[in-house]
Formats: structure tokens, sequence, C-alpha cells
């Protein structure tokens, strides 16, 4: 049984719904998984792991700046243990090229290069927005390719559950069998 620890940042709760996702996936597979945001971690990955998988969401273009910083503090634990990263965005949903872009900034910034990476549809929530949020992201939704939700008045979700529980999977093939 490896000790795994799935490391989140999130804005708007998608991203940490996806790292339970996982973590759930890890421990079915005989794994000690958890599941932590990187805001209650600090900026430190405990050495007694066998395994980290780190996932960040996209605003404004960018990664979770928390999860950048604590990625190249602790790039030389991450570059011994098995790892992975995803990536949670919109633009998953509809602009492949765009979202691999925003993997390839983060990798260049840390300099980590993980063992597996995914990139995960988010959500549009617009019913959590305040009104200058929800008409922002409206616009937004309308320029980008793919077919995003418009109507306001509900939310809409595009994860694609299997993909996250297959990247689960795969990761936990890298460590080996979990627990019989």
């Amino acid at each position: 049984m490896a000790r795994i620890l799935v490391v989140y940042g999130t804005t708007e709760g998608q991203t940490a719904k996806i790292a339970d996702v996982i973590a759930d996936a890890l421990r079915g597979d005989g794994h000690d998984a958890e599941s932590v945001a990187v805001d209650s971690l600090g900026d430190s990955i405990p050495s007694d792991r066998d395994g980290v998988v780190i996932g960040a969401s996209i605003h404004m273009g960018k990664h979770d700046k928390r999860v950048v910083q604590m990625v190249h503090k602790n790039r030389d634990l991450l570059d011994r243990l098995p790892s992975a990263f995803f990536s949670v965005s919109l633009a998953a949903h509809g602009d492949t090229q765009e979202a691999e872009g925003y993997v390839d900034r983060f990798e260049e910034e840390t300099g980590w290069r993980p063992d597996q990476v995914a990139l995960f549809s988010g959500a549009l929530l617009y019913t959590q927005y305040g009104f200058v949020k929800r008409h922002l992201m409206k616009r937004i939704a309308k320029d980008k390719p793919g077919e995003l939700g418009l109507d306001t008045s509900r939310d809409y979700v595009y994860t694609e559950w299997d993909a996250v529980q297959r990247f689960a999977e795969h990761f936990a093939e890298q460590l080996g069998p979990g627990a019989t």
C-alpha cells in the first residue's frame, strides 16, 4: 500500500471535487490516499509519501499561484517520487491546444516534469457567481471554442468523471499493487 498525497488549488471548488474523486479511486485500489487543499498543507509536501498528485485550476490564463509556489519549493521531492499533475480549465472542454499551453507554461515556470499529466474540463457555476463575474464568465464562454452553456440561471459541469477515474487508475498502476 502506497501513501499518496493529492494536493489541489481551487477557486470555485471543481478542482477539489476532482481531487477527492482521485483520492477515492486510489483508496479503492488499496492505497492510503489523502486529498488536501494547498492552503492547509502550507508550502511543504511531507516527505513520508510514496507518491504525489497535484492539481490546479486555471483562472485568468494561469494556474493557481499557491500551487506554483508549492511545486517550485518541493521540486526535489517531486522529482524523486512518482508524480502526476492535473490541470482544470474550461479550455480543456473545447480548446485542447490552449489547455496544453497552460500545462507547458506551468512546467516551464516550476521546472517540474510530472510522470503523468491530465487535462480536465472544469465547470461554469453561474448560480454561485456574483453579478459581475456571472456576466464576465458568460462573455468568456461565448468566445471559447466548444459549446459552453450561456444560460446564467443554471450551472454547467464539464468534467468527464470517467477520465478522472482512468487518470487515478493509471497513476495507481505506476505505484504497483495496493493492499490486498
